[in-house]
C-alpha cells in the first residue's frame, strides 16, 4: 500500500501569525514517523515561520530552509512519480543576446489560463499531474499558501545547471513566495547580493528539502544552482509559485 502523509493541526500562536502541524507518516502496519513543523503563515505578503527562525539572508530578506520535510521513503516515491509523469522539455533560451538550449529538462505545470514567461519563452501550463498535485497540496499545507503554478527542473546529472537570475518575473507579483522541494542528489545553491555580487550566501539543497523564498529576496538576491563533476546522479526541483493578474 507504500506510504501515506497526514497533516494534523495541534496549536496556534497569537504571538507569531504561526500554528504547529504534526506531520504523521504512515505504511500498512501504523505510524512511522511524527514531525512537528511550525507552519508558514503569509498575513499582508508578511513571512516567518516564528520568531525562532533564522533566515539565511539578511533582513529584509526572507529565505528559510528546512531539510527532511519529505522523509527519506517519500521522497524517493515522489522522485519516481514526477520523472516518469512529467513531460520533459528543453527549449532555447535568450542569454546575453544568444539562443543556447537550457542545461537542463524543464516542464510547467498550473491551473488553467496560468502562463508564465521567462527568458523570452511563454510557458502554457501543463495539467497538473498526480504526484506534483500532492506535493502542491503538502507544500500548501505547511505554508497555508495558494500556490497555481509550479517550475519543474530535472537536472540530468552535475553538468545540467541553472545560471544567476531572479525570479522578478511581472505575472509573480510584488514579493514573490516561491517555494521550492529537492528530490534526488543534493545540490549547491547560491545566492549572490544584486548591489555587491561579491557578498554570497551558499546553502545544500538536500533530498526532501523545502525553500522558501519570499519578501523582497528577488529584489536584493539572485541565485543559482551551478555545475558539480562530483554529482553523478538526478536532481528534480519543484518551485512552487503563484501567477497574478497583470
Amino acid at each position: 500500500m507504500g506510504i501515506w502523509f497526514m497533516s494534523i493541526m495541534t496549536q496556534e500562536s497569537c504571538s507569531f501569525d504561526t500554528k504547529m502541524r504534526l506531520h504523521v507518516f504512515f505504511d500498512s502496519s501504523g505510524p512511522l514517523e511524527f514531525r512537528a513543523i511550525d507552519t508558514v503563515s503569509m498575513r499582508a505578503g508578511k513571512f516567518r515561520f516564528s520568531d525562532h527562525t533564522s533566515s539565511l539572508l539578511p533582513s529584509p530578506s526572507e529565505v528559510f530552509l528546512l531539510d527532511g520535510f519529505l522523509s527519506p521513503s517519500i521522497s524517493i516515491e515522489l522522485f519516481e512519480q514526477v520523472r516518469s509523469e512529467v513531460q520533459w522539455q528543453t527549449r532555447e533560451i535568450s542569454l546575453f543576446g544568444k539562443k543556447v538550449l537550457q542545461p537542463r529538462l524543464v516542464a510547467w505545470q498550473g491551473d488553467s489560463g496560468c502562463s508564465y514567461r521567462y527568458s523570452g519563452i511563454t510557458w502554457n501550463p501543463d495539467p497538473w499531474s498526480p504526484a506534483v498535485q500532492r506535493i502542491r497540496g503538502l507544500v500548501s499545507d505547511v505554508t497555508d499558501f495558494d500556490f497555481n503554478g509550479v517550475l519543474l527542473n530535472l537536472y540530468r546529472d552535475g553538468r545540467d545547471s541553472m545560471g544567476w537570475h531572479s525570479d522578478d518575473e511581472t505575472e509573480l507579483g510584488h514579493n514573490p513566495v516561491i517555494a521550492s522541494i529537492s528530490l534526488g542528489a543534493s545540490r549547491r545553491f547560491l545566492f549572490r547580493n544584486r548591489l555587491d555580487q561579491k557578498q554570497k550566501v551558499e546553502v545544500d539543497l538536500k533530498d526532501g528539502s523545502l525553500l522558501i523564498m519570499a519578501g523582497p529576496t528577488q529584489k536584493l538576491w539572485q541565485h543559482s544552482l551551478p555545475k558539480s563533476a562530483k554529482v553523478g546522479e538526478a536532481r528534480i526541483n519543484l518551485t512552487f509559485r503563484r501567477i497574478v493578474p497583470v
